[in-house]
C-alpha cells in the first residue's frame, strides 16, 4: 500500500519549504568584507555603491579616456568580488585601457562552502542588480550595454536575460545588445536567449563547463548570433593567460 501524506503534513512541508526558500538571500556581512578589501587595495577605477532597491553594493566603475558608446557590464563568478584578480580584473581594466567604460558589480554571494545549486535562490535578487549597474552606465553616457559574465556569472546572466526583454535601442527596456559568457557551466536559459553571443571558455576548463558544451550549442541553435571558441591551454581561470582572454574579448567586441 502506498503511503500518503495526510494534507496537514503536506501543508506544513509546503511552508517550511517556501520559508526556507525565502530566508535565503545575499550574504551581506560578506559583501561588506569584501567591499573593505577591495576599496583598501584597488588600484585602477573607482569603488561607488550602488542601490539594488533594497540594500546599497559595490560596484567598480572604471573610465576610458575617449569611451565608446557601448558600455560594459563585468560579472564576476561564485562567492567573490568585483575586483577578482583572474578573469574580472584584466577585462575591466584591459577594455577601460582600450576605449570601453566598464562597471564591475558585486553579485549576491553566499558562504564559501555554497554549491552552485545553493545559488538558485538568489537569482532572484540578480535582475535589480544588473539594472543598477545599467542606470549607472547610463550616467556615464552609454547608449548600449553588452554583458561580461563568468562562470556562476554567466547562470545569473542568463537567468536575467531569460526574464528580461531586450532592446537595441530602447533605453526604457534592458538595453543589451549582446552578451560574453566565460566558463558557463551548463545551458540553463540559452534556449530563451537571442542576441549576439560568445560562449568562451578553456581547453583545461572545468570537467562540467567542458562535458555541457555540446549541450549549450544545442541550446542555442535558434541563435544565429551565438559562436562558442575554445581558447587553447587556459584553465576555468585563465590563468597566466590574461592576454589571450582579453584578445578573444576584444575580438568579439569588434564583431557585435
Amino acid at each position: 500500500m502506498l503511503n500518503r501524506i495526510h494534507p496537514p503534513a503536506f501543508l506544513l512541508f509546503l511552508i517550511c519549504f517556501f520559508i526556507s526558500q525565502a530566508s535565503v538571500a545575499s550574504d551581506l556581512a560578506k559583501e561588506k568584507r569584501w567591499a573593505d578589501q577591495v576599496v583598501d587595495s584597488l588600484l585602477d577605477g573607482e569603488a561607488i555603491m550602488l542601490n539594488d532597491g533594497t540594500s546599497d553594493f559595490l560596484a567598480i566603475d572604471t573610465r576610458a579616456d575617449e569611451p565608446k558608446d557601448v558600455g560594459i557590464i563585468v560579472i564576476h563568478g561564485i562567492g567573490i568580488h568585483p575586483d577578482w584578480e583572474t578573469i574580472v580584473r584584466p577585462i575591466r581594466v584591459e577594455l577601460a585601457a582600450e576605449g570601453w567604460n566598464t562597471l564591475s558589480l558585486q553579485m549576491p554571494i553566499l558562504g564559501n562552502d555554497a554549491t552552485s545549486a545553493d545559488y538558485e535562490p538568489l537569482m532572484k535578487e540578480v535582475p535589480a542588480r544588473i539594472d543598477a549597474g545599467i542606470r549607472q552606465l547610463f550616467k556615464n553616457g552609454a547608449k548600449k550595454i553588452i554583458i561580461i559574465a563568468h562562470s556562476m556569472g554567466a547562470q545569473m546572466t542568463n537567468y536575467y536575460l531569460a526574464h528580461k526583454k531586450v532592446y537595441k535601442e530602447a533605453q526604457t527596456e534592458t538595453p543589451i545588445t549582446a552578451y560574453i559568457a566565460i566558463g558557463m557551466g551548463n545551458d540553463n536559459f540559452l534556449k530563451k536567449i537571442n542576441l549576439p553571443m560568445l560562449d568562451l571558455y578553456g581547453e583545461k576548463d572545468l570537467p562540467m563547463v567542458l562535458s555541457s558544451a555540446s549541450k549549450r550549442l544545442a541550446a542555442a541553435a535558434h541563435n544565429k548570433q551565438y559562436t562558442q571558441k575554445k581558447v587553447a591551454g587556459a584553465n576555468h581561470f585563465f590563468e597566466d593567460q590574461d592576454e589571450d582572454l582579453v584578445k578573444a574579448v576584444i575580438e568579439a567586441l569588434n564583431s557585435f
